[in-house]
């Protein structure tokens, strides 16, 4: 009777740390980028606009509303992996919360933030 392995090897996690850092890396970048995005002026007007609002105005405020709405979803995504990491360092990483076994690491090269097994997943759905 073969005994299902319960944690990664250190080398498996070193690997799985630099996939992470490198995911966190770039969320990072295009964080900075939606935030200079969300932040810069862009109604192009002078200082001596007085009409009221135009289609450009609702343009930007939709649009701002939509680089906010992807700021939120990468802030929360840059959770995840910060998670990640964290369950590197204490060692509960690549264990499925549900089911207790490791996650494949095809999975984990996939969505290296998941804490659940493809199977676990496919039965909470």
């Amino acid at each position: 009777m073969a005994v299902e392995k319960l944690r990664y090897s250190a080398e498996d996690l070193k690997e799985f740390e630099i996939l992470l850092n490198k995911k966190l890396e770039r969320t990072n970048k295009e964080l900075d980028h939606l935030k200079h995005s969300i932040t810069k002026d862009t109604s192009g007007q002078d200082s001596n606009h007085t009409g009221g609002k135009t289609l450009e105005d609702g343009a930007d405020a939709f649009e701002k509303e939509q680089l906010n709405q992807l700021a939120a979803r990468t802030v929360k995504y840059r959770t995840q992996l910060e998670k990640a990491l964290v369950r590197i360092k204490n060692g509960t990483y690549g264990v499925c919360v549900d089911t207790g076994n490791l996650i494949s690491k095809e999975r984990l090269r996939a969505v290296p933030h998941t804490q659940h097994s493809i199977e676990a997943k496919l039965k909470r759905s």
